[in-house]
């Protein structure tokens, strides 16, 4: 999930009272977005508790120390396009988009709007309502399913069943439309990430709903504990779901500990090569490793990410790096750390090839930052040329798109 899912991944930043200060790129960054929406542009955290008592999945479970393994027989996954396409597609007259944005080697796959439901006096829920890629109309429909990830080269997306947490993971052909697999889960998951090679879902485990909020309108905020519990690595194509138990990091108000996470949503990504896993945090790294087993690891070596999401930092050549958000953004030499170029965007979200990267730009001379949208904007900072209809991000119900590569 790149930022402003980045989300996903992109907003865990912007939720927290110690802002970790994430990111939509979600539930992530608070960048650019007043008070109240931060925790919806990070991570959004919310969420009303779910019973994860007594439903089991269905399939036969061999259980160790480390994880617990549900069998399943496994898929035939499509291939992925080759060459992937690198044309530019824009979709500047609707929004949300109605025809498929891309450039260079990644795609708008999917996206989402966020509505906010009060509970009771003192209680919020956020919800997600996705729309997914269709190859059928170059377009995105609309879904129920809880959660969405569509893996690299937009062949299959792996999906949530239901509209909370879910204990049924389905692989999707988005081509026909089809569900080619279903999985049922032991452990209810609440969100899913596609690794790297496109053959394995990682699954976050919570025993409640994490997408909930304490307190009235844009006055509430994350409740400071995450039901997080553990996590399932899937392997798609043998049909295999291992389960591995992982608390979250706890609120900085209630632990000394110089990393911590204050979101009740704390989604894991994969790394860069898809060796390892990472969690978010709210201090600075952004960010914790583990092994695939669930054991802490050093940062991988020579790994760079965009903020708060699980997208590289660094250009597909190895040369460049982008910066942080914030205008005017800037792109500095891997090596020296020398400033390249500038752009007049607020964030940089993907590289789209060696010279041109995905960001987010503002609309006219950016009197406001929050009327904002897609753009694709060169290391210069020349060119730059609108993917997505500008859209007041400042407002609950904007769409926050998510990045795949093609």
């Amino acid at each position: 999930m790149t930022r402003l899912l980045r989300d996903t991944l992109q907003e865990w930043a912007d939720e927290t009272r110690v802002p970790h200060d994430l990111a939509d790129r979600a539930l992530r960054r608070r960048v650019w977005k007043p008070a109240g929406m931060v925790v919806l542009a990070v991570g959004l955290v919310a969420a009303i508790a779910v019973s994860a008592v007594g439903l089991r999945g269905t399939g036969a479970d061999v259980r160790d120390p480390q994880a617990t393994m549900h069998a399943a027989t496994g898929v035939t996954l499509p291939p992925r396009p080759s060459p992937a396409p690198t044309d530019v597609r824009a979709d500047t007259e609707h929004s949300p988009p109605v025809k498929l944005i891309a450039a260079g080697r990644m795609a708008v796959s999917a996206y989402y709007t966020i509505r906010r439901e009060q509970l009771s006096d003192d209680e919020q829920r956020v919800r997600r309502t996705w729309s997914l890629y269709d190859p059928r109309t170059d377009g995105y429909e609309e879904t129920s399913w809880a959660w969405v990830d569509v893996a690299p080269g937009l062949q299959v997306a792996a999906v949530l069943e239901g509209e909370l947490i879910s204990r049924r993971l389905g692989i999707l052909d988005l081509n026909t439309r089809q569900i080619l697999k279903w999985i049922d889960l032991e452990h209810p998951v609440g969100s899913v990430a596609w690794s790297p090679d496109g053959t394995k879902v990682l699954a976050t485990a919570y025993s409640s709903y994490p997408d909930v909020l304490r307190g009235k309108g844009d006055q509430a905020a994350p409740t400071g504990n995450s039901p997080r519990t553990g996590y399932y690595i899937v392997d798609a194509e043998a049909g295999t779901a291992a389960y591995h138990e992982l608390p979250p990091l706890a609120d900085g108000i209630l632990t000394d500990d110089k990393v911590f996470n204050g979101n009740g949503r704390q989604d894991l990504g994969w790394s860069l090569d898809g060796t390892m896993l990472w969690a978010p945090t709210s201090t600075s790294p952004d960010r914790v490793f583990y092994t695939l087993d669930g054991e802490k690891a050093e940062w991988p070596k020579g790994e760079r990410y965009v903020d708060h999401s699980g997208t590289s930092a660094t250009s597909p050549n190895g040369r460049l790096v982008l910066g942080p958000d914030g205008m005017p953004t800037k792109i500095t030499d891997a090596r020296t750390g020398q400033v390249v170029g500038r752009q007049r965007v607020l964030q940089l979200h993907a590289w789209a090839d060696d010279d041109n990267v995905l960001a987010l730009g503002c609309a006219g001379s950016c009197e406001s930052e929050f009327n904002n949208g897609l753009v694709l904007v060169s290391v210069d900072g020349q060119r730059t040329t609108q993917l997505g209809a500008n859209r007041d991000s400042g407002k609950e119900g904007f769409w926050r798109w998510v990045l795949t590569p093609r």
